[in-house]
């Protein structure tokens, strides 16, 4: 999600760029220009950047970050365990 807090004018400025990035990814996917493929990627990744997609949240309500830690870090570490266990003793029988 792109932070609301962009202006509509350089919101929609930015898109256009993600989407001239993203197309410029596929051709060079399709042409196997490597080079390219790579400086495409980080193109998209910088527009992602300035849209809020990536990097630090925009914004604060508190709440710890729970996408970036494995889940064996995080407070549902013992639930994801059991769904584990009870998967592996499904497969089991």
């Amino acid at each position: 999600m792109a932070n609301p807090n962009l202006a509509a004018a350089k919101k929609a400025a930015l898109v256009n760029e993600l989407m001239k990035a993203r197309s410029a990814v596929r051709s060079a996917k399709l042409a196997g220009h490597q080079i390219e493929e790579v400086a495409a990627h980080h193109a998209v990744d910088v527009v992602k950047r300035a849209l809020g997609e990536r990097g630090p949240p925009w914004w604060s309500d508190g709440t710890p970050d729970l996408n970036r830690p494995p889940v064996k870090n995080t407070p549902y570490a013992k639930w994801y365990s059991s769904l584990r266990a009870r998967r592996r003793r499904a497969d089991s029988s």
